[in-house]
């Protein structure tokens, strides 16, 4: 055998074996208690492709949770709901903003600059900066079928606008990116999302005033508390419980 043919062998050797092995799999978790920072499993958001379930919360904290247990968004409202009442009042709701937000400010100075920006889009929450999703119509403040995004919780780049953090419209239809698919509310990156004046600098005041906003376009009924059953379900959440009706149709969409 010539040298040129048992180089080529040695590279479709290597070839075949990493495509054999799989890039690697991150673990579920992730809460108040301690996330399990890092990428998900292969296999989709959550979906009929086997991967973790994955909630972002508004302040953009990541909750995953194995496939077939319940959806994170659970996990993050009952962390959030602090009296154990069944409601998250705009109070607890900013509290748990604010704890997230000290996440973040890893060296504790009452701002988050780029360097901790980019340390949170890369080991925190690394799904946001994938890409585009699939096209989906949302609902009211950017969730569910047949609406568009809600208002910015910092500013104009926020849900459903043409800046860094919004959300890009095509045909009537959102292209769910970054943090949107995983989220109650159409936002790409919602740490950014709180940067008012668009300086790449984010203040706990600036972090307290987005939290203020998020709740407002979360309480439609406008009765002061979230409740668990209320909340609208992320894209994420749809697309996996989707899956779960298709298989039990053989794979069939469900008849309209």
């Amino acid at each position: 055998m010539t040298l040129r043919a048992l180089t080529l062998t040695a590279i479709l050797a290597a070839t075949l074996s990493a495509c054999a092995s799989g890039p690697p799999e991150g673990g579920p978790g992730g809460g108040p208690d301690g996330p399990d920072f890092g990428p998900p499993r292969r296999g989709g958001p959550g979906g009929p492709g086997g991967g973790p379930q994955l909630f972002i919360s508004p302040a953009g904290e990541p909750f995953r949770a194995p496939p077939g247990q319940p959806y994170p968004v659970a996990t993050w409202f009952a962390g959030a709901d602090a009296n154990h009442d069944g409601a998250v009042s705009r109070e607890e709701f900013v509290a748990d903003s604010l704890r997230f937000f000290a996440v973040v400010d890893a060296d504790h100075d009452g701002v988050i600059d780029g360097f901790e920006v980019s340390a949170y889009e890369t080991r925190i929450a690394p799904e946001i900066v994938g890409g585009a999703a699939p096209t989906m119509r949302r609902g009211p403040m950017g969730q569910g079928p047949g609406g568009g995004g809600g208002g910015p919780p910092g500013g104009g780049r926020g849900p459903g606008g043409d800046g860094p953090s919004g959300g890009r419209r095509s045909g009537g239809a959102n292209m769910l990116q970054g943090a949107s698919l995983y989220a109650l509310i159409a936002e790409p990156e919602p740490v950014m999302g709180a940067d008012a004046d668009f300086n790449r600098r984010i203040t706990r005041d600036e972090a307290t005033k987005a939290a203020k906003t998020r709740f407002a376009l979360l309480d439609r009924d406008k009765d002061g508390v979230l409740k668990l059953e209320e909340l609208p379900k992320t894209p994420a959440q749809q697309m996996a419980e989707g899956g779960k009706d298709r298989g039990k149709r053989g794979g069939r969409p469900p008849r309209r």
